[in-house]
């Protein structure tokens, strides 16, 4: 009987437990389930060209060999009717027929199945861009990306050449050719720097859209400490119509001398003007050497020193190829041994136009330039003529010139010198003069 009361006591548990089981299950069915909302964000618009890219599926390439306007839009299915059209209209802003192998393009497609494209851009360089678009109607221009300039200062001591302390510096190399050939060519060598000179640039980089890098612009103004001499140089225009620009230092005069001081840039001399020397292949038998060798690789670029016209452009004996320039009544140079003659008899150059490269033609031991200096139809030694400078400023401009450079020679002047070698600063001559 105990047994059986049991049981029933059991069962009338089981009821109740699974009873409220299904209450609570009930509750939990009534409460709200929470639904994740994911917030999809617009992307971010990107502007290039002049179009918000976002709004097309961008396809970039370059033009590759056997590539024309017409086998890029075929490509990319366009027929032949609507490519001639596209050309036809086109033709009066971009000749199609322009596209260089290497130079990059853009096609802005639709954003469907299809792809089909829009509007198709070309670079011919990093600044500029052809558009030729025909989404509705067919038409061509030409634009130019934006350009920012960035001014910069560089500063520093002389340990070994400029190139390799820019170099290591991240400077574009193009500062040191800049500074060399163009602006201290006719004061400096460059190639007889000594230790312990300095140097301090302010100069502007140039970038496209804001971020590519377009090397350096120009340089506005330069100091350099040589052989404790100080050698200014500031860029100013002297004629706003033609927009000409030359540099002069702190007292108006041009650095622009008659003469370059060398006919190859970075090079060495290594055979001087000798009236006395003596060659042991000759049996140390007196040889007069009457002009200066600057020796440097096969093929670099030989360089008129001063402007003039062709006189000879030829090969004979131990010449070798070489040519001769007359500047005017007084002046004549020659320059020997060349690989190759890139002047005609006849033909007028400037002060540095390539003329020709170093090689090794005729009598020479190795690859160099013999460069020689005729004055009054005597050869003479370059190294020690006093050549005379260029003109200074017009008179008009000098004090307008003044003025204009105050403020960037007291910049250049209170500007600190970082010698790297040694991880501290230096002073300049002119701190020291003060």
């Amino acid at each position: 009987m105990d047994k059986a009361r049991n049981r029933r006591m059991g069962s009338k548990y089981l009821v109740i437990i699974l009873a409220l089981l299904s209450v609570i299950a009930c509750k939990e069915k009534e409460q709200p389930v929470e639904e994740e909302v994911v917030a999809i964000e617009k992307p971010a618009d990107i502007y290039e060209f002049g179009f918000n890219l976002n709004d097309f599926v961008v396809k970039r390439d370059t033009v590759r060999k056997g590539d024309s306007f017409g086998v890029i839009l075929e490509r990319n299915k366009i027929g032949y009717p609507r490519i001639f059209s596209i050309a036809e209209k086109a033709r009066d802003t971009f000749d199609i027929r322009r596209l260089q192998i290497g130079k990059p393009y853009t096609l802005l497609c639709s954003k469907d199945s299809l792809e089909t494209p829009k509007c198709f851009i070309y670079q011919p360089n990093q600044e500029e861009f052809v558009v030729i678009s025909f989404q509705d109607s067919i038409h061509a221009y030409t634009s130019r990306k934006p350009i920012k300039y960035v001014e910069k200062t560089v500063t520093g001591v002389v340990t070994s050449s400029i190139s390799e302390i820019l170099d290591k510096k991240g400077i574009s190399p193009i500062l040191t050719n800049m500074l060399a050939e163009q602006i201290y060519a006719w004061t400096i060598d460059f190639t007889r720097l000594q230790k312990g000179d300095s140097f301090k640039v302010i100069y502007t980089d140039k970038y496209i859209d804001d971020t590519i890098y377009a090397g350096v612009h120009k340089v506005k103004a330069a100091f350099f400490n040589h052989k404790n001499t100080p050698y200014y140089a500031f860029r100013y225009r002297t004629d706003s119509i033609k927009n000409i620009y030359e540099y002069y230092n702190e007292a108006a005069k041009d650095l622009r001398r008659a003469f370059l001081k060398a006919p190859v840039q970075f090079s060495r001399i290594s055979s001087r003007y000798n009236l006395n020397r003596r060659i042991a292949y000759y049996g140390f038998a007196l040889r007069p050497h009457k002009g200066t060798d600057f020796a440097a690789a096969i093929g670099t670029p030989i360089l008129a020193t001063a402007n003039g016209t062709v006189t000879e452009s030829q090969y004979k004996g131990g010449n070798g190829n070489y040519v001769k320039i007359r500047h005017n009544s007084t002046y004549e140079t020659q320059y020997l041994h060349m690989q190759k003659r890139k002047v005609k008899v006849g033909q007028h150059v400037k002060q540095g136009d390539v003329i020709g490269t170093i090689g090794m033609t005729g009598n020479t031991g190795g690859p160099h330039v013999c460069y020689r200096f005729w004055k009054n139809g005597k050869q003479v030694d370059p190294l020690r003529e006093k050549l005379s400078q260029s003109e200074p400023i017009a008179e008009s401009l000098k004090g307008d010139y003044l003025e204009f450079i105050k403020p960037i020679k007291y910049k250049l002047d209170v500007l600190p010198i970082f010698d790297d070698s040694k991880e501290k600063e230096v002073k300049d001559i002119v701190t020291q003069k003060k």
